[in-house]
């Protein structure tokens, strides 16, 4: 996996105020504070509080010592804003300090695995990498974009660690946005379903994996597939990125075949038939039989591009692995994809024909 490209940075723990400079710059040119004063119309006293750090070098101030020093107005600008943000920075400092305890939340120990986040730093500049990471300013802003209630559609009726999704989530949203894509064209990615779908045969992601990515970018859509974080429960997620593409993320939980490709189709369903920019639709590996009309609507897209309905007979019928295969065969997918269906509408139990399923040896990178 690789890194959003944090660097170390030197965050001083002080600030130093214009005013330093300002003395070395009275000093070598031998001039005093009561005569600098003298020449701008300022007060001694403010001239001395500005040395202390105590009063703002305004603009009109900058101008006036640029005129009288030589030294340039923006100069003086400069490290009066320097001086600003180093004086927020140890307050921020101070605040996080209070805050750190909310990276308990947060698979940090992942997120520094996975080369999103540094090992090796102090409590509050880790915690202002981890919000750096999620961009937002604040634990509870945290909570307001990535784990308030409203923020997902969710398939699942069971706790999840939304500490753990909210990063798998957002490390999907970091790679995507490095894929250069063209415009969403919806015709062109459904169209592509077919060819998709071919896949299903090949057993070694190494094979597929290239061209499915490719016949998903040719038609705008962004595929990310990314290891679950333990926790997070999610085989897939579905949303509209802020350039108006989707995102299709899958997790290869437990590595089953048949589990990915029914994912993969059913997150294309969503895209193709729910055009809910405001919603992250995430769908977990335990979901139970839903009401929610989006989800049955998405099942059954996924089920019918894998299985056409014409296969519902035979396979009510089947009985054997070898009139399974054959059934595969005919249908153009994978014999697992037949078992796995199979199992979901109980025609066998659960424990049956399961040497027919595979699972996906993906690597990282």
């Amino acid at each position: 996996m690789t890194s959003t490209g944090n660097t170390r940075r030197f965050r001083p723990d002080y600030a130093v105020p214009p005013g330093e400079t300002l003395v070395e710059v009275l000093t070598d040119r031998g001039m005093s504070q009561a005569e600098l004063a003298r020449r701008t119309g300022l007060s001694t006293k403010h001239i001395n509080q500005i040395v202390l750090g105590t009063a703002t070098l305004s603009a009109e101030t900058a101008v006036k010592f640029e005129l009288v020093t030589g030294v340039p107005a923006q100069v003086w600008t400069a490290l009066e804003a320097a001086y600003q943000v180093a004086q927020t920075r140890l307050e921020e400092s101070a605040r996080l300090q209070t805050q750190v305890s909310w990276l308990h939340q947060i698979p940090v120990t992942e997120l520094i695995r996975r080369g999103f986040v540094r090992n090796n730093t102090s409590a509050v500049e880790r915690l202002r990498e981890v919000l750096a990471f999620f961009k937002v300013a604040s634990p509870d802003a945290w909570h307001q974009v990535w784990a308030a209630p409203t923020a997902y559609r969710q398939s699942q009726a069971f706790d999840i660690d939304y500490g753990a999704l909210a990063a798998w989530l957002r490390i999907g949203e970091i790679r995507a946005d490095r894929a250069e894509l063209p415009p969403f064209n919806r015709t062109k990615f459904r169209d592509a379903l077919p060819r998709i779908r071919t896949l299903t045969t090949i057993d070694e992601p190494e094979t597929w994996l290239p061209q499915l990515e490719t016949l998903c970018a040719e038609a705008g859509v962004a595929l990310v597939i990314e290891r679950e974080i333990v926790g997070a429960r999610i085989n897939g997620a579905v949303r509209w990125l802020p350039t108006e593409r989707p995102l299709i993320q899958l997790s290869v939980r437990h590595r089953w075949a048949d589990i990915f490709w029914f994912t993969f189709f059913h997150e294309a369903a969503h895209v193709l038939l729910h055009d809910r920019k405001r919603f992250t639709i995430v769908d977990g590996a335990e979901r139970p039989d839903t009401d929610n009309t989006m989800e049955r609507e998405a099942d059954d897209f996924a089920s019918r591009i894998l299985l056409p309905r014409t296969f519902d007979s035979r396979l009510a019928s089947i009985r054997s692995q070898a009139q399974t295969v054959a059934l595969a065969q005919e249908a153009g997918i994978h014999p697992g994809i037949v078992v796995g269906r199979l199992q979901h509408d109980k025609i066998i139990p659960y424990s049956h024909f399961n040497r027919l399923r595979i699972r996906f040896a993906f690597t990282d990178g």
